[in-house]
């Protein structure tokens, strides 16, 4: 049978193998441990007979498997460009014949301040004549216009790309009659040496190929009116905008005939996955690293894919700081964090500044793909956090204009796509109401959301009313909490095969609830009672593969880097494997195979992993492993898994409503989100909803490339602000106050507790109060879950010198029915009465004192804390799983 796989190490009998070959700076980032990992792995028996110390090591891997860096000019150096132009001025004296072989574009269009790179298609045939280098972009007169390099094209045979790094800039001369001087790998880095070395290089001959460009020009970007819509997620992120004919005045043709852009229709951006070669895909990992803090006033960091390219490089042992999941820092973001690099350099900053470096990458990544400058934003947010997620990019990005009065949040935008869907489709029945639920389960975490709409055919357009409420949320269950228990299943598994030589330990073992009772024994027992055996396991797994590398900070530093690369090494084979059981219908099973490995049956799959490197535990040391696990895994045993944690959140979602009779009066039940392509979901669903039309199936077409539920909620943002921008809808919002499930209370003086805030009460209809005596200096607020026992602390701090005198009319005009007067009226001299109440428009509650003293009534600082802080959250980076 046919199956799609991936592989660890190519089967020897079906392709050869192919060697790989390491550059220095590969080498020196890596760790002692990685380098006899690759000296056993290449089979170069030097490097494992004799004790080798890290420097001969390298040495032996240049010897036998090392190769040359491409000397090309990519960052920029003051007076470089100057010194390069006078050299070939002087020194570019033989013309070479190419002999109609080397071939470049027709055309060019070339963008002040813009990169240009693999994705902008300007490739160059070269008949074999020359390797990657310099290539000079030089008017008539020799006058030096621009550097670029000459990149590999892996595509195919002698084929390259033209590159060029926006900071090496592009100069605009009188003299239009543009040339690309191309040279000899010598010649090229005798060029390199001269940008960067000012002092000044012996003279040269230099050879060269001279190919004039028909049609180049170099433009400016165009501001754009187009609305870049982001979907910041806790795990990925995606962009995109509707590009209509209009959205600049000259469109990049080159673009077009590529259909890199495409006229009147939605471009989602893309981006690259320097893991597989050539590869762009439409959604890159939230994840940020320091690459450089060395000056802390221009601290340098690596995004999404490159990050998470640079933490495999390394081995994951690299102490450059990696920041994921910062979309949680949305009630905190102006704390600091310190952070430090490689090479050891520390700094301090403000998380504004790292939420905003992210955010510009994104849009840096669009506005190279779509020529054109972005000014306004959307930025999609969970409904709960949607006045925080707004004020807070207003924060970071001043000088960008961010939807606001029409922003949708990432329940209402998936929404809006299922009801754009109707109206295109004319599948609408006019005036009708229509209610649907909403479940949004990303990757860190799930939202539920009911809405009731009604599309009505106007005469000058669609008019669409639309009442929608918060019902309940998880912020720590996601796609992430999948991947943690493959990851725990990996390593129970991985631990009995190194230690006994086999593997005894299958889910039934583990999990000895068969498939079809586990909803049950969760209904009468219990999510946690279904893992307990499995959790048991897990942590005797921990005493022969360490994970848990927080807790070896007091160790050696080369024993908390392997325990650290073990957690990280075995977290991306969960991640990686969890994607390809879930996205790829086909696949059965899972296997990691060595170059060695037998014959592969026919519906295996075998996991792709560049090096295998894990320590374990043995007789009070840490032994090397470098023999792949003769374990496969099977897509039965991943669904019985994880099938206790989708029903207990299915289960605290709908339950409610199912007891309550409520779920028949739902005709669209919308799932949304990366996780909800799981039919373990559907499964669970149908334990509340049999029957009902749940829609959540990805189409054909998007079955391994980004799954079209992770683009609805972006698609969505997209269409609606496209339609109210073209006035075909007249939109009437309506977001109704959610239930709360906390409770706010604090201690009177007597201790006696005093419930501020009930849960479970609408956020509209919630206030209470509490006094103390004035001088006062803190008050301690406490924070409880409807479900949960955890109880977290806040406190208020009084200060005198921020009351104000005041009179009721001016706090009534303020605060309204949240400061009742009568409450104020029995305020005593000396008192101080702290009223708490929920902010309609923010997820969480504001502290106001109230006082009085010598009978005037003093009003002091409002005061915000939110539901949900750093300290609710589930951390899986945290070094303690």
């Amino acid at each position: 049978m046919n199956v799609y796989s991936y592989k660890l190490h190519s089967n020897k009998k079906t392709i050869e193998k192919r060697l790989v070959n390491y550059t220095r700076e590969e080498l020196v980032e890596m760790t002692t441990f990685e380098l006899r990992n690759i000296c056993h792995k290449e089979r170069l028996v030097t490097g494992l007979i004799n004790p080798l110390d890290r420097e001969s090591l390298i040495q032996t891997i240049l010897k036998y498997r090392g190769t040359e860096d491409s000397l090309l000019i990519k960052e920029k150096k003051e007076g470089g460009f100057e010194r390069v132009e006078e050299a070939i001025q002087n020194y570019l004296n033989t013309l070479l014949s190419d002999s109609g072989e080397i071939k470049i574009p027709a055309k060019m269009s070339i963008y002040s301040g813009m990169n240009i790179d693999e994705l902008d298609k300007y490739l160059v045939e070269t008949g074999g004549r020359l390797v990657e280098s310099n290539v000079l972009l030089v008017n008539d007169y020799l006058e030096l216009c621009g550097i670029f390099n000459l990149v590999r094209d892996f595509q195919q045979q002698n084929r390259y790309y033209f590159s060029a790094e926006k900071e090496i800039g592009i100069r605009d001369t009188k003299n239009k009659n543009y040339s690309f001087i191309f040279l000899k790998k010598q010649d090229s880095e005798y060029i390199y040496k001269t940008y960067y070395q000012e002092k000044q290089l012996p003279p040269i001959n230099l050879h060269y190929y001279k190919i004039p460009i028909p049609d180049l020009e170099i433009k400016q970007l165009e501001t754009t009116n187009a609305i870049l819509a982001i979907d910041f997620g806790t795990t990925n992120t995606t962009a995109g905008a509707y590009l209509d004919s209009e959205y600049v005045s000259s469109p990049c043709s080159h673009d077009l005939l590529n259909q890199r852009i495409r006229l009147n229709s939605i471009n989602f951006v893309t981006f690259p996955n320097r893991a597989h070669q050539d590869e762009w895909i439409e959604v890159v990992p939230t994840i940020i690293s320091v690459a450089d803090c060395f000056n802390p006033d221009k601290i340098g960091y690596l995004f999404g894919y490159d990050a998470l390219q640079v933490m495999k490089k390394t081995g994951y042992t690299s102490l450059a700081t990696n920041f994921q999941g910062i979309k949680r820092w949305v009630n905190n973001y102006t704390k600091n964090e310190e952070i430090m690099d490689g090479q050891g350099n520390t700094a301090g900053v403000p998380r504004t500044q790292i939420l905003r470096e992210f955010i510009l990458y994104i849009i840096r990544m669009a506005e190279h793909q779509f020529k054109c400058r972005f000014k306004h934003l959307h930025i999609s947010s969970p409904v709960k956090l949607k006045t925080q997620f707004i004020d807070m990019f207003h924060a970071i990005l001043p000088e960008y204009e961010i939807e606001s009065e029409y922003a949708l949040d990432e329940g209402m935008a998936v929404l809006y796509n299922t009801i754009a869907n109707q109206i295109e489709n004319n599948s609408f029945m006019d005036g009708e109401e229509y209610k649907a639920l909403v479940i949004d389960c990303g990757g860190g975490t799930t939202d539920l959301s009911s809405c009731k709409f009604r599309i009505e055919d106007g005469n000058i357009s669609y008019k669409i009313d639309i009442h929608t409420t918060y019902e309940n949320g998880d912020t720590n269950f996601g796609g992430n909490n999948i991947t943690y228990r493959i990851f725990q299943f990996m390593k129970i598994v991985f631990a009995d095969y190194y230690s006994r030589g086999k593997s005894t330990f299958d889910i039934d073992s583990l999990i000895d609830i068969p498939g079809k009772d586990i909803f049950r024994h969760v209904d009468e027992f219990g999510r946690d009672a279904v893992y307990e055996q499995f959790e048991t396991a897990f942590l005797e797994a921990e005493k022969i593969i360490p994970t848990r590398f927080r807790e070896y900070e007091n160790r050696t530093r080369d024993e908390y880097l392997r325990v650290r690369n073990n957690y990280y090494f075995l977290w991306e084979m969960a991640e990686e494997m969890k994607k390809e059981f879930f996205s790829k219908t086909g696949m059965l099973r899972n296997r990691f195979y060595s170059e060695s490995g037998t014959q592969q049956d026919s519906d295996l799959n075998v996991t792709a992993v560049e090096r295998w490197c894990l320590s374990l535990w043995e007789e009070h040391q840490f032994k090397d492993v470098y023999d792949y696990p003769n374990v496969v895994f099977n897509i039965k045993e991943i669904n019985h898994l994880i099938k206790a944690d989708i029903y207990d959140i299915v289960r605290e979602f709908l339950e409610e409503f199912y007891q309550k009779g409520q779920m028949t009066e739902y005709s669209i039940i919308k799932l949304t989100g990366q996780s909800c392509k799981i039919d373990v979901f559907r499964e669970a669903l149908k334990e509340f909803v049999p029957g009902r039309s749940i829609e959540f199936r990805q189409k054909a077409e998007d079955i391994g490339q980004v799954p079209d539920l992770k683009l609805a909620c972006l698609r969505g943002a997209i269409r609606y602000l496209n339609a109210k921008k073209a006035g075909m809808i007249e939109t009437n919002i309506t977001n109704h106050a959610p239930v709360v499930p906390y409770a706010v209370s604090a201690f009177t003086h007597n201790q006696q507790e005093k419930v501020l805030i009930s849960s479970l009460e609408r956020l509209d209809q919630i206030h209470g109060s509490i006094s103390r005596p004035w001088g006062v200096t803190e008050v301690e607020f406490f924070l409880q879950g409807s479900e949960s026992n955890t109880t977290y602390k806040y406190i208020y701090l009084s200060r005198a010198e921020n009351y104000v005198p005041v009179l009721y009319e001016n706090i009534a005009k303020q605060y309204q029915e949240k400061i009742p007067q009568n409450e104020t009226d029995s305020i005593v001299n000396g008192e101080v009465k702290f009223f708490v109440f929920a902010g309609e428009d923010h997820w969480g509650f504001h502290v106001v004192p109230v006082a009085r003293r010598d009978e005037q009534l003093y009003l002091g600082a409002k005061e915000f804390f939110a539901f949900e802080t750093d300290l609710s959250e589930l951390d899986f980076f945290d070094g303690l799983k």
